[in-house]
């Protein structure tokens, strides 16, 4: 969300509440629907910033669970990394195990090597001994030297003794280096073996704790996010509780100015019976003037016609001759900038409202002479008009008026130079340097 909109929205909801003056110079029923507008705005702002605020609650448990996603990662890690740790003990326990058993297995095999060489030794002497003796004759010429039967059986079983030993010798030999072989072979397999199982074991612990510190890095960020997150949410639930407030403050001006309406309207009631008691009186009056006067009597009451009131939400002001138009003219021989239109007529000429609205000031002005000012809304628009010089004001300030409802009298009171209406229209409310003034034909068929 754009916290700059929100601002301005705030802010312009909170001076147009602050515009409308205590006499309502604005006070009307569009003004209730300006604030009604003004109320749907901030409480269509206050729904979005609500929905923010939903939004940034559900990012926040999102966040909280890809924590603990995290968190159960990390335990597998660590519960990973010990499991690997365990085995890496393991592992060099049996490295240590397996070199201990390498060197009892040097000691056999120095030991081993040792009977060889004896037995090496011994089976040379053997040959020596048959080289020397002629080889199997010297068996035979041993048994043929017996000089009984039972000598020669002693003589048979000692040379298979003698045969037999030397056999012995010999497969002993053979089995002693088979089997010293196969210890070394089996010992450095093993070896190896256990040493590539460690390493891969180390390997294991070293990415397991590389992934472990991603997550840990990754869990850090998250909590950074949440804090975040929760900042931005707490400022927009301060920003949703000032919109509230706002919202109750826009409904409270709502219902106030809406009971200021209707006792508007009320007086405006009261003001009409009262203004019509004084017409009747007025016209009984002039009447009976009319009737006891002589020939010129007819001019004069034409002059005193109510004005016509035009349909559509503009009215002619006065009746009588357009005697100054709106723009530059001359005055006296000096050129000017003229801001409203002249009407002028004889007799006693009634002044009417040009349109609904509200009266903002009646009083008397050393260059206006005896003024009123009216303020309308139109079409959503403001307007305020302007009715100077009249010899007399029939209205006072905050009162409700219709289009074409008798105000005053034309006249020559003020900055004037003979009987005549200054009128003025302005689009939007008056300033003294007349910057909203219109030509009054834009809305008024004069």
């Amino acid at each position: 969300m754009n916290k700059k909109h929100f601002v301005s929205i705030a802010i312009a909801a909170a001076l147009t509440i602050g515009s409308f003056p205590a006499m309502g110079t604005t006070a009307n029923a569009t003004s209730v629907e300006d604030l009604k507008k003004k109320q749907g705005e901030v409480s269509s702002q206050k729904d979005k910033i609500n929905s923010e605020i939903n939004k940034k609650k559900s990012e926040i448990n999102e966040n909280i669970d890809k924590q603990q996603d995290i968190k159960a990662k990390i335990a597998e890690f660590d519960a990973k990394i010990r499991d690997t740790e365990n085995k890496i003990a393991e592992k060099a326990k049996e490295i240590d195990e397996t070199n201990a058993e390498i060197d009892q297995l040097k000691k056999e095999i120095k030991e081993l090597e040792t009977k060889i060489k004896e037995r090496n030794e011994l089976l040379k002497e053997r040959a020596r001994a048959i080289q020397e003796k002629g080889g199997s004759a010297n068996y035979l010429d041993v048994l043929l030297g017996a000089e009984s039967f039972g000598d020669f059986i002693n003589r048979v079983s000692a040379v298979n003794t003698i045969v037999s030993a030397d056999k012995k010798i010999m497969d002993e030999q053979k089995r002693d280096q088979e089997e010293l072989e196969k210890k070394q072979k089996e010992v450095e397999t093993k070896l190896a073996e256990l040493e590539d199982d460690k390493a891969g074991l180390e390997t294991l612990k070293q990415d397991l704790n590389s992934e472990k510190a991603q997550k840990a890095e990754l869990f850090k960020q998250l909590e950074k996010q949440q804090a975040s997150l929760e900042k931005e949410k707490v400022n927009l639930e301060k920003e949703s509780s000032e919109l509230a407030k706002m919202e109750q403050q826009i409904g409270g001006e709502i219902q106030a100015e809406q009971a200021r309406l209707a006792e508007l309207a009320r007086q405006r009631e009261i003001e009409k019976k009262r203004q019509a008691e004084a017409a009747a009186k007025k016209a009984a009056a002039q009447k009976a003037t009319t009737s006891s006067s002589s020939g010129g009597s007819s001019a004069s009451a034409s002059a005193s016609a109510s004005v016509p009131v035009s349909s559509g939400a503009w009215t002619r002001p006065a009746s009588g001759a357009i005697t100054t138009e709106y723009g530059w003219d001359n005055l006296n021989g000096e050129s000017r900038f003229h801001y409203g239109t002249d009407i002028a007529a004889r007799g006693s000429v009634p002044i009417v409202a040009a349109a609904d609205g509200y009266v903002i000031k009646s009083h008397y002005s050393s260059s206006y002479g005896n003024v009123v000012y009216i303020t309308h809304s139109i079409n959503g628009k403001t307007f305020t008009t302007v009715y100077a010089h009249m010899s007399s004001a029939l209205v006072s300030s905050g009162q409700p008026i219709d289009k074409g409802q008798q105000i005053g009298y034309m006249g020559d009171t003020g900055y004037s130079f003979g009987q005549h209406l200054h009128f003025e229209l302005h689009e939007g409310s008056w300033n003294g340097s007349k910057s909203n003034s219109v030509n009054p034909r834009k809305y008024i068929n004069l």
